[in-house]
């Protein structure tokens, strides 16, 4: 089975996580933390700098390594890297790829459909033990 190497962002703003709805393709609809695919010679934070830069045209700051989630779609196999991060300035995240984008609270996150391999991410994200 192929694995796809990818890198996410969790964006951290007074308490509340920036999330993104996937535009098209097999998962359209569903939420999701921004970022992408690891691209050869490129390391995770990389990757998360470039896409970050690419999806939303806001600068990240990498503040700490989460956790990485391994899971298997029916395709492929999911390998994902998952950061705190801040905004680097007050700059207001623009959806390029994304049809909406908001700013939630960890709670609310249950009540909304997220991509499948965000589950265990986003169990420790309601437990808030990502802020220590």
């Amino acid at each position: 089975m192929k694995t796809i190497k990818v890198a996410a962002a969790i964006i951290e703003r007074d308490g509340k996580l920036f999330a993104t709805q996937r535009k098209g393709g097999e998962f359209a609809g569903l939420w999701e933390f921004p970022g992408g695919k690891v691209e050869p010679g490129e390391t995770p934070q990389q990757a998360l700098h470039r896409e970050i830069m690419e999806e939303l045209e806001v600068e990240v700051k990498i503040t700490r390594h989460l956790m990485t989630i391994e899971y298997d779609y029916p395709s492929f196999h999911l390998s994902m890297d998952c950061y705190l991060c801040s905004l680097v300035s007050e700059t207001i995240p623009h959806l390029n790829v994304h049809t909406a984008g908001r700013w939630i609270t960890p709670s609310e996150a249950s009540e909304m459909r997220f991509l499948p391999a965000d589950d265990e991410l986003l169990q420790m994200l309601q437990e808030k033990s990502y802020l220590r």
